[in-house]
């Protein structure tokens, strides 16, 4: 996503590269006058074993409380004057202690110290057992994507949470104050987050200690890793030395330390692992990229079959949209531009055809015009889910019988029917007589422009689907009226709360709703007091000169008049010969803030509804997504 879409909140420079996501105690930083050689054991800082426990060993801070001490250890960073570290494993570790002063940060040498022994109650816990099996045991994990594109558990491999998520937030549910948000983008719309493939495979071993082995089969320069793991099970953190969770090329580069890890969930079956995007590295703000894994006793034993059929976006009510609430008859023709196409079961299409040049450019979808010209279903309802209806086929003959609508938007006709669209190609109904509404599209107005039919296929998991649009009866109406009569007349403000958002290319998702009206501190590059009063201080008001669309505006206080308003009703697009707004980026991005903007259907909103739900108006960003902003009626 743009900025994905700027999702995270902005953090200090060094918190976002050594850190990840801290924020100091202190703000006074103390003095610059510390070198390294100050930062040594006994004198800034102090290593000791618990007297009853050896295996717990404590880190404490000597260094005066106006300095922030950075603890670099086998089970992360942290920033705590006071640490305490459970190992499990007999061996010689080290530690880096630093603090942050006025000039930077500064760290010492080196220091180690020894486990001799090996404490099996450190690793008698759920989350070592649930990660490598067990004392003596190894397993595998998978990132939850193939070659095929296909997400087994999850609906994609990368999610991205906000800096202060961790495994409260996900596994616990937990709400928490701070910058706690999430982004879980399905790989089948955003196969642009990674490309599909083998990603390999890694182990965690608890065999002669805590090893780990990541074999990166999508990323050359690193290879096979080998190295070691330590689980923090109070902080559900995990440190991996010389080795790096599976993730993709594209983000390979954004991360200063991929060793530094938050556990998000952890299940027999699943695995959710958190890294920091570095600010600089990527460009991006900060913000936790969390990658999807399996195990692979889940992946071997998975089977499609277990998981259930998704369902075609459409939701409405099928008894009113086939004939209409208000209207009894209702007549549909096979669209002459799109009459046909394939869907998969979550209605999304397999080509991408959107004029006849398009089917005339394969070599096996035939397009006939004289036969598609002449097919029709009339809809005649007589009661509740009933009516009667009249198929004219390509020959112009006619089919009649009567129809049902059942729970699942299927109308279930009186017979079984097929006839010729298109050369090889049939419209028919399935054997149980049934065709399936499986999306509609709605113009600007929000009154249906098409629906689209589907067919099941008996033996593939797909609906082979055609297109109807409404046979609209009587006068010719201006395509420019609508528009005219929803706008002229009324004044609108930004909304203060609902501000902006990025959405699909569908209008659907957005993350931001929670900032709104009053977190100007979460996402400051978005929303702040002074962009909050910006809004109080502008509005929009639509009217027509003669027969032209034209609107005056106040952009933070500084009055526009006369601003020619072109509207494309095909397009669906709102152009300005002078930017109404300017005093946010999610107006001037788009053409310094003229346009054309498209005219979004979000939460459904239509030119039916702009009193109640406002305008939302938006550009492509880029691939797949659209950023908006939204403004309302000004009361």
């Amino acid at each position: 996503m743009n900025r994905v879409i700027k999702l995270c909140t902005m953090l200090i420079a060094w918190a976002s590269v050594w850190m990840g996501g801290c924020t100091p105690d202190d703000f006074d930083l103390g003095a610059v006058d510390v070198n390294p050689g100050d930062l040594v054991e006994g004198i800034a800082f102090k290593i000791e074993h618990d007297a009853e426990n050896p295996n717990i060993v404590y880190l404490t801070s000597l260094m005066d409380s106006r300095y922030t001490p950075l603890w670099d250890h086998l089970q992360g960073r942290s920033q705590a004057h006071k640490v305490t570290l459970k190992i499990p494993f007999e061996g010689t570790y080290e530690v880096k202690f630093g603090v942050q002063t006025r000039g930077g940060i500064v760290f010492g040498e080196l220091a180690t110290f020894t486990i001799d022994n090996f404490y099996a109650g450190f690793v008698d816990h759920e989350l070592w057992t649930l990660l490598s099996g067990g004392v003596g045991q190894e397993k595998t994990w998978y990132l939850d994507l193939d070659g095929e594109g296909l997400s087994r558990y999850f609906v994609g491999p990368l999610f991205f949470y906000g800096m202060d998520d961790s495994w409260v937030t996900v596994t616990e549910g937990k709400t928490i104050e701070g910058d706690s948000w999430n982004w879980k983008p399905d790989y089948k719309g955003n196969s642009w987050l990674m490309a599909a493939g083998d990603y390999g495979a890694m182990t965690f071993s608890l065999k002669d200690g805590a090893n780990v082995r990541v074999d990166h089969k999508m990323l050359a320069n690193r290879g096979v890793e080998t190295g070691t793991y330590m689980i923090d099970t109070d902080n559900y953190t995990m440190r991996m030395n010389d080795a790096s969770p599976l993730h993709n090329k594209e983000r390979d580069g954004h991360v200063v330390d991929w060793g530094n890890i938050r556990i998000l969930s952890l299940t027999e079956n699943y695995m959710q692992l958190a890294v920091v995007r570095d600010k600089v590295l990527s460009e991006e703000d900060p913000c936790l990229l969390v990658y999807n894994f399996i195990s692979k006793d889940y992946k071997d034993n998975w089977v499609p079959g277990d998981q259930p059929d998704p369902e075609p976006p459409y939701e409405g009510n099928a008894n009113d949209d086939l004939t209409t609430s208000t209207t009894t008859s209702k007549k549909w023709a096979l669209s002459l531009n799109t009459p046909y196409n394939w869907t998969n079961l979550a209605g999304e299409f397999l080509n991408g055809w959107s004029n006849p040049s398009d089917y005339l450019s394969t070599t096996w979808a035939s397009y006939d015009a004289d036969l598609i010209r002449n097919i029709s279903l009339t809809l005649d309802k007589t009661g509740a889910n009933a009516g009667n209806y009249v198929f004219t086929d390509g020959t112009n003959s006619s089919i009649t019988g009567s129809y049902s609508t059942d729970e699942n938007n299927n109308i279930v006709f009186d017979k079984v029917i097929s006839f010729t669209i298109s050369g090889g190609i049939s419209l028919s109904t399935t054997d149980e007589r049934m065709l399936r509404i499986i999306t509609v599209e709605r113009d600007a107005a929000g009154d249906l422009s098409g629906l689209w039919l589907g067919r099941r296929d008996p033996d593939k998991p797909e609906y082979q689907v055609y297109k109807f649009e409404p046979v609209v009866g009587g006068a010719t109406t201006n395509p420019l009226t609508p528009w005219k009569n929803a706008l002229a007349g009324k004044t609108f403000m930004p909304d203060v709360n609902y501000f902006a958002d990025w959405v699909t290319e569908s209008w659907s998702g957005g993350w931001t709703s929670d900032l709104f009206p009053n977190d100007f501190t979460t996402q400051s590059w978005l929303w702040t007091q002074s962009v909050y009063d910006a809004c109080l201080a502008s509005s929009i008001s639509y009217y027509l000169d003669g027969d032209v669309l034209k609107a005056n505006a106040v952009d933070n206080g500084v009055t526009k008049s006369g601003i020619v308003v072109e509207v494309d009703p095909e397009a669906r697009t709102i152009t300005y010969s002078e930017a109404p707004f300017t005093f946010s980026f999610v107006y001037t991005d788009n053409n310094g803030g003229k346009g054309p903007w498209l005219f979004g259907s979000y939460d459904g909103a239509n030119l039916g509804n702009v009193n109640t739900k406002g305008v939302y108006l938006g550009f492509v960003s880029k691939p797949g997504e659209i950023s908006m902003n939204h403004i309302k009626i000004k009361e």
